[in-house]
């Protein structure tokens, strides 16, 4: 088949955006939000007159307080973050945009300490580290039977690697956004992180139960031939299956709030690029694995 043929291309693909994506977090790092750092997070809404980006910031600068971020959110809404706020100061602000600018619905106030925020990102760690062994001890135990070619860990190993490439790519991106359009990471990234693992797992599982399958059905089958036919037997499923979801997470990214626009934006480079790996990387990983070993 022409994916397991021309594998080395698609190898270097992703070493390159494996690559380019490391470089970005060496060199710039991801932009943390208050949920690790440790801030204040405000949400309101004006219901007099609504206000520019600019005029905000202006009454606020004015009582001394200086908003890092400024994001519109829902209609007629902002979104404000702070570094860690007083309620003193978070009376004083409000009093002085209501005197600006009207009535004023507090949506939320919320302050986190930096221990928080530090805890948040330990367990956020460990969170991902446990999924990840999870998902190679699953694999392992599920194709323990089809062990004469590849041995059943190897599975698990290439399924964690193409798990990396999945997630590797959405951080260098986001790394970029936060450098230059002040994207911060939330809770809610991680969260978009591992479901990205749970769709993707699932998506490289998919292709490796059909060569499992295959295997079966024919034993004495060239191993090459047989990926290659498993393949072409997953790549249609796939595809029109990551076509859908992005189709919805789209109309989520387009016509969702603003607070919502980040975490889909994960999910559709996380899924695209989990469709990638499952279908370019992850089955050809097993082929070259193989022809390594019989050599």
């Amino acid at each position: 088949m022409f994916i397991i043929k021309n594998r080395k291309i698609f190898y270097t693909i992703a070493v390159l955006l494996v690559a380019a994506s490391i470089a970005f977090l060496v060199a710039w790092g991801l932009n943390f939000g208050i949920d690790f750092t440790g801030g204040t997070l405000w949400e309101m809404e004006f219901k007099t007159k609504y206000p520019t980006q600019g005029e905000i910031n202006g009454v606020l600068m004015s009582e001394g307080l200086e908003a890092s971020v400024i994001q519109p959110s829902a209609e007629n809404g902002y979104i404000l973050r702070f570094r860690p706020l007083e309620e003193t100061q978070h009376q004083a602000g409000l009093a002085a945009l209501k005197k600006q600018f009207g009535e004023i619905d507090e949506m939320r106030f919320e302050a986190i300490g930096p221990s928080i925020g530090k805890e948040l990102r330990d367990k956020s760690i460990y969170a991902i580290a446990i999924v990840i062994l999870a998902i190679i001890a699953y694999i392992a135990w599920s194709f323990r039977k089809v062990e004469k070619v590849v041995s059943s860990w190897i599975y698990g190993v290439i399924a964690i690697i193409a798990l990396v490439h999945d997630v590797l790519i959405p951080l260098g991106i986001f790394a970029v956004l936060g450098k230059f359009w002040g994207v911060e990471i939330t809770s809610a990234f991680v969260a978009a992180i591992l479901t990205v693992l749970g769709y993707s797992v699932n998506d490289t599982i998919v292709v490796f139960d059909r060569v499992r399958e295959n295997l079966r059905k024919h034993t004495h089958d060239d191993f090459v031939e047989l990926v290659g036919a498993s393949v072409k037997q997953t790549i249609r499923r796939s595809i029109n299956t990551s076509l859908t979801t992005l189709l919805v997470l789209g109309s989520i990214y387009f016509f969702g709030g603003a607070s919502i626009k980040p975490f889909a934006l994960v999910l559709m480079i996380g899924i695209l690029s989990g469709t990638y790996s499952s279908i370019f990387l992850a089955s050809p990983l097993l082929v070259s694995w193989s022809l390594r070993r019989n050599k």
